[in-house]
């Protein structure tokens, strides 16, 4: 079993920055994408960034130019760096990583998700 763990969630101010960080742990190969996604209270899960195995990253337009997702496969741990966060941004944070399990198998994991919060 893999599991994903997340921290770095906070209250902040408008303006300010955060950085989140998600690892994983338990048995697998390797890890091949990496990803943020949130979900504010009444909306639909989202995708916020994500990264490949070969750093080729994508965001949601919404966060491009504001925030970095990066990724340290020996640590195999993503991170996500939140600057100029907006009150918009309020939303429960949560990893994704699509872990290769055996040569031929792959398989999506989730973390429990952090909760962000930016007040104006």
């Amino acid at each position: 079993q893999v599991q994903l763990v997340e921290s770095g969630g906070d209250l902040v101010q408008a303006g300010g920055s955060l950085r989140l960080s998600c690892a994983a742990s338990g048995s697998m190969l390797s890890i091949n994408a990496m990803g943020w996604y949130r979900q504010a209270p009444g909306k639909e899960r989202e995708l916020v960034a994500r990264i490949t195995s070969g750093d080729d990253t994508t965001y949601a337009n919404s966060v491009k130019g504001r925030f970095t997702i990066s990724r340290d496969n020996a640590r195999n741990t993503v991170y996500l760096q939140m600057n100029s966060l907006e009150p918009e941004d309020t939303a429960v944070y949560f990893c994704n990583m699509n872990v290769k399990k055996t040569l031929f198998s792959r398989k999506e994991y989730w973390g429990q998700g952090t909760q962000v919060t930016v007040s104006s």
